[in-house]
C-alpha cells in the first residue's frame, strides 16, 4: 500500500481541525478502493492558542497516522509550510490549508495527475471570486499581473498553496533555503512539469481568516521583492527621468529670466513640485530599505522555527 503525506499549516483552528480531518478520512477511502492508498496527515501547529493543539493530540491518539509538529510561537505560515515539507518522506505530498477552501475532493485528481500522467507536481487555483470583496479581488489581479511580469515566472492568476508534490520536486523545493520565502513562487520557479487544475471559490467552513487586507499587502509586496529586483530598477529608472525634467526645467527658468526678467510667482506650483520629488525619494529609500532588510535577515541565519512537540 502506498501513503501520501498531507501537510497541514494552521493556527487557530478548532472549529476546522475535525472537519478537515474528516473530510481527508473520505478521499483516503475513495483512493484505497482505486488505488490502495492511505494517507499520513502532517498538522503544523503555528502557535495556537486556542484548543487547536489538544484537537491534533486526540486524533494523534486514535490514528497512528496522524502526526504533528508544534512550533514554540508563531513563526508564520511560510515556516509551517517548510517545516511539513522536510518531515515528509513520502514519494508524494499535498500541502493544503485547513480551512476547508481547499476542496478535498480534488485530491484524487491530482493524485491521477502525478500517478498516472508522469506530471511532478499538480498545482490548484481558484478561477472564481465569490463572495470575495471586489476591492480585494482587484489587488489581487493586480498583484498576479505584476508578479509575472517582473519575475518572468507563470505564476497562474488565484493560484493555491493546495497541491502536490513528487518527492523529487519537493526535495528542490527544501533546497531553496531562505529566510524570506513565498511559496507560491518557489512552486513555478524550480522548473518540471506541472499540472493545474482549475476550481471555483469555496468559503471559509468556520471561523475567520488570519489574513486581513493589510497581511495580504505585505504579503504580496514580500513575495513581488523575493523574485524581483525590478522595483529598484524602476525606481532608478524614474529617478533619472525625474532629474532630467528637473535639468530641463532649470534651463527653462534661466532662460525665461533673461528675456522677460525674474519674476516671482509660482509657489503653489513649486512647493507641490518639490512634496512630489520628495515623495518619490522617499518612496525609492523604501524600496532600497526592503531588500537591504531581507539582506540583513539572510545574513543573520536564524532558524525559521524552533519545535516546541513533534510526534
Amino acid at each position: 500500500m502506498e501513503t501520501i503525506d498531507i501537510v497541514i499549516p494552521c493556527k487557530n483552528e478548532e472549529t476546522n481541525i475535525y472537519n478537515i480531518y474528516n473530510e481527508l478520512k473520505k478521499q483516503e477511502s475513495r483512493l484505497r478502493s482505486e488505488y490502495d492508498v492511505d494517507f499520513n496527515i502532517i498538522f503544523v501547529d503555528d502557535g495556537s492558542t486556542d484548543n487547536t493543539i489538544k484537537i491534533i493530540k486526540s486524533l494523534s491518539v486514535e490514528n497512528k497516522n496522524v502526526k504533528y509538529i508544534f512550533f514554540s510561537k508563531n513563526f508564520g505560515k511560510e515556516s509551517a509550510i517548510f517545516a511539513g515539507l522536510k518531515k515528509s518522506n513520502k514519494e508524494f505530498t499535498i500541502l493544503m490549508d485547513c480551512d476547508m477552501q481547499d476542496p478535498p475532493e480534488l485530491i484524487i485528481d491530482m493524485y491521477k495527475a502525478v500517478k498516472l500522467n508522469n506530471y511532478d507536481a499538480c498545482g490548484t487555483r481558484r478561477v472564481s471570486r465569490d463572495g470575495e470583496p471586489k476591492i480585494r479581488s482587484f489587488f489581487s489581479n493586480m498583484f498576479y499581473y505584476f508578479f509575472n511580469l517582473m519575475t518572468n515566472l507563470n505564476l497562474p492568476n488565484g493560484a493555491r498553496d493546495f497541491c502536490i508534490m513528487t518527492k523529487k520536486f519537493k526535495d528542490a523545493i527544501i533546497e531553496n533555503s531562505e529566510r524570506n520565502r513565498f511559496f507560491k513562487g518557489l512552486f513555478c520557479s524550480v522548473g518540471f512539469n506541472i499540472k493545474w487544475i482549475e476550481f471555483k471559490n469555496v468559503k471559509r467552513f468556520a471561523g475567520e481568516t488570519k489574513w486581513s487586507f493589510y497581511k495580504l499587502f505585505l504579503y504580496s509586496i514580500d513575495g513581488l521583492t523575493s523574485f524581483s529586483s525590478a522595483p529598484i530598477f524602476i525606481s532608478s529608472i524614474i529617478g533619472v527621468m525625474c532629474c532630467l525634467i528637473s535639468f530641463m526645467f532649470l534651463i527653462f527658468i534661466i532662460i525665461r529670466a533673461m528675456l522677460f526678467g525674474d519674476r516671482v510667482i509660482g509657489w503653489p506650483s513649486l512647493v507641490a513640485i518639490i512634496l512630489f520629488f520628495n515623495g518619490l525619494q522617499f518612496l525609492f529609500i523604501g524600496i532600497i530599505g526592503i531588500y537591504i532588510s531581507k539582506n540583513y535577515v539572510e545574513l543573520k541565519n536564524r532558524p525559521l522555527y524552533f519545535i516546541k512537540e513533534e510526534l
